[in-house]
């Protein structure tokens, strides 16, 4: 139990600084290699010039999405319930929790992987495979997911239950290292001057570099059985209402989430459609651009959450506002020197990804659109971070309903006829603006009743 104590430290005594850094450099530098993992999968498959094999990374694109929303209900919301236990020194809830955690998203891959290999010819065509890309769609989700589902899902859940204890630099350990061996075996198993095994080459490479950590996990936890938070004792594992309702309370809104994401970013793709593939091709790099800063600021609000769930559950308000308060300014700096870069070096970014006129034109102009939203990021990101770290699953479900439904589909409409072409850019801006806002004013009045508690 050494270790548990240990953990008091960063939690309650390190200064604000020192704490939030140990905290988000590792989360930051996990997200920032599974943004470059993602584009290194595509730029690899790219190279083998086959339109067909690029096309079945892309129709399997809606399954991979779909792990998020398990890695979400059973992450998320369980990391956010074991840092509270850990404020209150409850640690028989930690346990309890960290093991229906653990056990219910390993069920919940197993299902998935089943479901899908069940119905697979039933799931081939509603993503809409054809004829030609039948066969090399169905053979990149048999790695993907027949038997990929299962590491993948379970080392993104392991990821965020070792992150709740305040091991960031652990959780991001065992995620970059999937990451890197994927980057790394891409090549040799795609590209035909080596092994030319083209899309299922990049299946099975990202099906080896999720088993590989899940093994960086599974070392952690039994190196560090008897010390770890992290439980995964199956005798722990049962469906009490208080752990069950306190890990969907925030999992269930963050699942919520990733699935309306998946929807606005269709009912865009759809609409961007209608003006070309040049049109598409741009807003598609422009957003692969920007969406660097949009991850690091969530990869900073995820990352506080242990640190600000802990203080919660100790009923250390102060601590919360000083954590909140040393982020904002950190996040904000960020932020500011990513706008001026996307801004003053739009052409040049898009020109590496595609060295073509057109589409460098519109692109650059997409990039400096989709810019301006980035300055109001922070509040937005931190503030969804505090409402899973505290359990206010009401909060956190108004604003995945805030940012999709009320806010960005219809901004997305409405300015797509308004400005034709370049409306679409702007959509997004419009919709963080008012969960800028939103964030200010919930976080304001979380700290009220705090303070009256």
């Amino acid at each position: 139990m050494k270790n548990k104590n240990d953990k008091t430290e960063l939690f309650e005594t390190l200064p604000v600084p020192q704490a939030v850094m140990k905290l988000c450099i590792p989360a930051i530098m996990g997200t920032l290699v599974m943004v470059l993992y993602s584009i290194a999968d595509t730029y690899f498959v790219g190279m083998t010039g086959d339109p067909i094999q690029n096309a079945a990374v892309t129709l399997a694109g809606p399954v991979l999405l779909a792990f998020n929303a398990i890695n979400n209900l059973f992450g998320v919301g369980t990391s956010s319930m074991m840092s509270r236990g850990l404020g209150r020194k409850d640690y028989d809830t930690v346990a309890r929790s960290s093991a229906f955690g653990f056990y219910s998203a390993l069920i919940f891959s197993i299902v998935f992987a089943a479901g899908y290999t069940a119905f697979r010819p039933f799931f081939l065509k509603l993503l809409g495979a054809t004829e030609t890309t039948l066969v090399p769609t169905r053979d990149y989700l048999f790695w993907t997911c027949t038997l990929g589902a299962v590491p993948a899902i379970m080392s993104v859940t392991l990821s965020h239950l070792v992150r709740s204890e305040g091991s960031a630099l652990i959780s991001s350990i065992g995620a970059m290292s999937g990451c890197i061996l994927n980057m790394i075996l891409d090549p040799f198993f795609i590209l035909p001057q080596f092994l030319g095994m083209g899309v299922v080459g990049a299946g099975l490479a990202t099906f080896i570099g999720n088993c590989a950590a899940c093994l960086v996990f599974a070392g952690f936890l039994i190196v560090k059985r008897g010390q770890t938070c992290v439980c995964v004792d199956p005798r722990k594992f049962k469906f009490q209402k208080e752990i069950v309702f306190g890990i969907f309370a925030v999992g269930i809104p963050a699942c919520i989430q990733n699935l309306l994401n998946v929807t606005g970013m269709t009912i865009q793709n759809n609409l961007a459609a209608a003006y070309g593939s040049d049109i598409v091709a741009s807003m598609g790099i422009a957003s692969k651009i920007s969406v660097i800063s949009f991850y690091v600021a969530m990869a900073i609000g995820q990352g506080v959450m242990p640190i600000i769930g802990y203080n919660f559950g100790a009923k250390n308000t102060q601590r919360m506002k000083d954590v909140l308060k040393f982020t904002v300014k950190v996040d904000i700096a960020f932020l500011a020197v990513s706008t001026f870069v996307y801004m003053t070096f739009a052409p040049q970014l898009v020109r590496l990804f595609l060295d073509n006129d057109v589409i460098v034109n519109y692109g650059k102009t997409y990039l400096r659109l989709m810019s301006t939203a980035i300055p109001f990021l922070c509040m937005d990101f931190l503030a969804i971070g505090i409402f899973q770290a505290c359990g206010f699953g009401k909060y956190a479900l108004f604003f995945a309903f805030l940012r999709k439904i009320i806010l960005e589909i219809p901004a997305i409409i409405i300015l797509n006829k308004l400005i034709p072409v370049y409306g679409l850019g702007f959509s997004q801006t419009v919709a963080e603006i008012g969960m800028c806002i939103a964030s200010i004013f919930l976080i304001r009045h979380i700290f009220k009743k705090l303070a009256q508690n």
